[in-house]
């Protein structure tokens, strides 16, 4: 069983749907309803906002596939984990995200960072 909650690998899921119709389904098992999602490229709220950017970077990156490239750590309620996109076998971006989980077991907060944390 794994150590984290199963809406990080709902969320996951949306992210690689090729089906656009599918993409909806996905996020609502995953996401609380008031679901923030922060990156360095956008500050959304809802449901409808998260599924409008994940059509956006799919258009924007045609047959990407997203995967988590470690494991998950958590306290608190709060789940981090690096994450990457590759596009035909190469890498286009990698990350890492901090994902704060409601009482419901639904991601209600997702703050994502870009590259690696910057050498002091």
């Amino acid at each position: 069983m794994p150590e984290h909650p199963a809406s990080l690998d709902h969320m996951l899921a949306a992210w690689n749907e090729p089906d656009s119709s599918l993409v909806r389904g996905h996020l609502e098992q995953a996401l609380s309803p008031g679901i923030r999602f922060v990156d360095p490229s956008i500050d959304v709220t809802g449901i409808e906002g998260f599924e409008i950017n994940v059509h956006d970077v799919h258009t924007k990156i045609p047959g990407a596939v997203y995967s988590r490239t470690s494991g998950v750590d958590f306290h608190h309620g709060f789940y981090r984990y690096h994450w990457a996109i590759h596009q035909n076998h190469k890498l286009v971006m990698s990350g890492f995200d901090v994902a704060e989980i409601d009482e419901t077991g639904r991601v209600a907060l997702v703050i994502g960072f870009f590259g690696p944390v910057p050498e002091l």
